[in-house]
């Protein structure tokens, strides 16, 4: 469906923040691309909304075509023009802004495929950028910045780690006060209130959008959550290090009495899917080698929003004033926190690991890994943290009897009397 190019918002979504409220009219379109690596092999058809802006496009073929090329390694759209190939010799440039694009008062609409006529099956090429007189806009001022690359140059508002979708910021032409549309004008009432938007289309429409959204996702997210709860997945089995830490959580709370089943299980979603999977969830860039979209962050965070509550002990109570994101995965919440308790269960029954087999496998891990890391700056952070609470760590080495055997206290001090001669 439609995805607004200024404020990022989109017919399908998971977060209400980033649905489009209005009724947007659009067409399907087929564009056969010229494959960019040789001309004479067969056209590339890409699947395109003719409501889609020219950089829209770009993405969509660079995507289309480049599918088994890494992000990185791809030509960005910046740095890419889409002609229009009509037989021959007949080649158009579309661009979101030209000498044809649509101004109106104050507000300035950028250039989609409707907007120039293409039909169902043209032929378009991607080339290398050229530079004309025929292309520069007439405010040049603007369209580089905000549009070429709008995921990512607008100035991000919000903390960075905030879970609620970020939403591009709009800048004005400072020289001429126009400001750019291109589905929506959102944007429109700088001192409209968050909830004013809603009375634009009744919230049950647009329940059922997010709802037929969540349809589609739905074998993901549960194969997603069934991959990450599971102790034996696919062949692949747990990784020692977690059976391992599960078991240290439960032997201090023996050690401390702490008989609350509530307590363990925070214990251990703070320590796992709370600080790791939210994480990689929210930011599958820091793994993978793709783009992640403003639509795509707001889908990810109502999807580790779900995942967050599916690791919570608390009760879920729901109301009418309940966040969308929540009314949505309401029914699937329950069995998604009884995977979250039968995985926590199923760990708790494995053999445990023995310190030789888990000093093994670290020593493994370590020669895997042995160029990756700088074993210095990894040292040097632990050290800022041993002589922040020195006096606690050698109380407490002092009092372990194994501590005392291997005079751990004594080796501490001196580490830190040497550090700090250095220093």
């Amino acid at each position: 469906g439609p995805i607004d190019a200024i404020t990022g918002e989109a017919r399908y979504s998971l977060s209400e923040d980033k649905l489009i409220r209005q009724q947007i009219e659009y067409k399907t379109l087929i564009l056969n691309c010229v494959n960019p690596d040789n001309e004479n092999s067969p056209e590339i058809p890409v699947k395109v909304l003719n409501c889609d802006t020219i950089t829209q496009v770009k993405e969509k073929i660079l995507d289309a075509v480049y599918k088994n090329v890494p992000y990185s390694q791809r030509p960005r759209a910046v740095d890419m023009d889409l002609e229009w190939r009509q037989g021959r010799i007949a080649r158009v440039v579309l661009q979101d802004e030209d000498i044809t694009t649509k101004i109106e008062g104050d507000w300035k609409r950028l250039n989609t495929l409707m907007h120039y006529q293409v039909s169902d099956r043209s032929v378009v090429a991607l080339v290398p950028k050229q530079t004309s007189s025929y292309n520069i806009p007439a405010s040049a001022s603007i369209s580089r910045t905000s549009i070429s690359r709008y995921d990512s140059s607008f100035r991000y508002t919000g903390s960075p780690d905030s879970l609620r979708s970020r939403a591009p910021m709009i800048t004005p032409d400072l020289e001429s006060g126009v400001k750019v549309w291109h589905l929506v004008k959102n944007h429109d009432h700088g001192d409209q209130k968050e909830g004013d938007r809603g009375s634009k289309m009744v919230s049950e429409i647009y329940l059922t959008r997010l709802l037929a959204t969540k349809g589609t996702l739905q074998k993901f997210v549960d194969d997603l959550f069934e991959t990450l709860f599971s102790t034996v997945h696919r062949g692949s089995a747990l990784p020692l290090a977690i059976k391992y830490m599960f078991d240290f959580l439960d032997e201090q709370a023996d050690r401390h009495s702490i008989h609350d089943t509530d307590v363990r299980h925070t214990w251990k979603s703070n320590c796992l899917p709370l600080r790791f999977w939210v994480n990689v969830i929210k930011n599958p860039q820091f793994v993978f080698d793709i783009h992640k979209g403003s639509i795509t962050d707001a889908c990810l965070s109502v999807v580790a929003q779900t995942f967050m509550d599916s690791c919570s002990t608390s009760e879920h109570r729901l109301g009418k004033d309940s966040p969308s994101n929540k009314l949505l995965y309401a029914k699937d919440i329950p069995s998604y926190k009884s995977w979250v308790e039968r995985y926590y269960a199923d760990i708790a029954k494995l053999p445990a690991i023995s310190d030789q087999d888990m000093n093994a496998y670290l020593a493994e891990q370590s020669r895997l890994h042995a160029v990756e890391f700088n074993m210095l700056s990894a040292l040097n952070e632990i050290y800022s943290y041993v002589s922040k609470y020195s006096e606690e760590l050698i109380g407490a080495l002092e009092q372990d009897e194994q501590a005392r055997r291997q005079r751990l206290a004594y080796k501490v001090e001196q580490l830190i009397n040497a550090m700090s001669i250095e220093s």
